[in-house]
């Protein structure tokens, strides 16, 4: 793993960013997601906590997951991120392929980069201060996750059509969704979807080692992720989109707009019998994630490539180019020792209530200006 010439997440985890054609909506929306881990959403907890009203509260709440069943806008973030792994596969596996690189020699690749998320992961979720007995580990994760079904929706890129893309992308979400639905944990009836009755989570149970988070469940677990790679798939459908050259720029972001519309309605309906849940990866989550993700692809592919507005979004390219290193940093860097000491002096002389709500905005700001120093000097994470 070095430290050059990269780009951030699991689509970045594939490419560097001067060797392709980029997009540069790809890395907007990419900084745009990331925004909100790298702290955006605690401006509106702090906002909420400050002026105790009832309308920030309403917002600061969708800045959170709900407990099982239903959707928070906060819930985007993660499969946005895997989406856009996917978006990208056209633009570097894709180039690769034309430029003549054997489909085994990519697979490997593939597989190499999937292996170096997954143990980012571990080293996210556990740290390296102590060892651990295997008991105590947990290897389910958020990296993990992105990298197994980046790798398999890879796989797929490379040996099928998008005839048999579409086909897969479906497969996997019909499959998982009567797996659920005519199955169980033991002693619980056939298709339970609660969190001690759902099959997926007790597989889980069953074939992961160490911990799982909640102890019978793990958002992340390894049987979930098989709808998760309908995500890439996804993804990488609308990067085949974007990167040919048969339609005009607006009508690309017009029909991952009306086709955006469609999942959001199919959605809905699978929603009354598979319920939207992040937690599990349900069938219904995956389209309606994906609707929304279709829809923020078509905004920032058409105002930015196609109609040249960039000026605005590159705060948002800065973080998106090195993602996967700013995810990881907080386990290298204090980031409240280091906006306390930058700005500590602002939030006394602010006062309080609103000094948290000051102090939330200038702990992004340093993140941002220490990636916008990479981002000079071309330093950019690559897995």
């Amino acid at each position: 793993m070095t430290a050059k010439n990269a780009a951030g997440t699991a689509d970045d985890v594939n490419t560097s960013p001067f060797t392709y054609e980029r997009l540069y909506s790809l890395d907007a929306l990419r900084g745009f997601d990331m925004f909100w881990i790298l702290g955006g959403e605690e401006i509106f907890h702090t906002l909420a906590k400050a002026t105790g009203s009832p309308f920030w509260g309403s917002i600061a709440n969708q800045f959170t997951h709900p407990d099982w069943n239903g959707f928070h806008l906060y819930d985007l973030i993660f499969p946005l991120f895997l989406f856009l792994a996917g978006v990208a596969t056209p633009y570097s596996v894709g180039r690769e392929l034309e430029k003549g690189a054997i489909r085994p020699q990519l697979v490997l690749r593939v597989i190499k980069r999937a292996a170096i998320l997954v143990l980012l992961g571990l080293l996210v979720n556990n740290g390296l201060k102590t060892l651990k007995s295997i008991d105590e580990i947990r290897f389910a994760s958020v990296l993990g996750r992105i990298g197994i079904a980046y790798m398999f929706a890879n796989i797929i890129y490379l040996y099928a059509n998008r005839k048999w893309q579409i086909a897969w992308f479906w497969a996997f979400i019909i499959g998982y969704w009567l797996l659920l639905k005519f199955t169980s944990a033991p002693g619980h009836p056939a298709g339970d979807l609660t969190m001690a009755g759902n099959f997926a989570s007790y597989m889980d149970t069953q074939i992961l080692p160490g911990k799982l988070y909640l102890g019978i469940h793990d958002p992340e677990g390894l049987f979930s992720t098989i709808p998760a790679i309908s995500t890439g798939l996804l993804g990488i459908l609308a990067g085949t989109l974007l990167k040919s050259g048969h339609q005009h720029k607006a009508r690309k972001a017009g029909l991952l707009a009306i086709v955006g519309i469609v999942f959001l309605v199919l959605a809905q309906v699978w929603n009354l019998d598979f319920p939207i849940n992040k937690n599990l990866w349900t069938s219904s989550f995956v389209l309606h994630v994906g609707g929304l993700s279709l829809l923020l692809l078509s905004l920032f592919y058409y105002v930015i490539d196609v109609l040249g507005y960039k000026s605005w979004a590159f705060f948002f390219k800065v973080i998106g180019m090195n993602s996967i290193l700013i995810y990881i940093s907080s386990k290298f860097i204090n980031w409240n020792y280091a906006t306390a000491g930058f700005f500590g002096w602002l939030g006394q002389l602010v006062g309080e209530p609103y000094n948290i709500v000051v102090m939330a905005i200038c702990f992004i700001m340093v993140k941002w200006m220490f990636l916008y120093f990479l981002y000079r000097k071309k330093a950019f994470l690559k897995v």
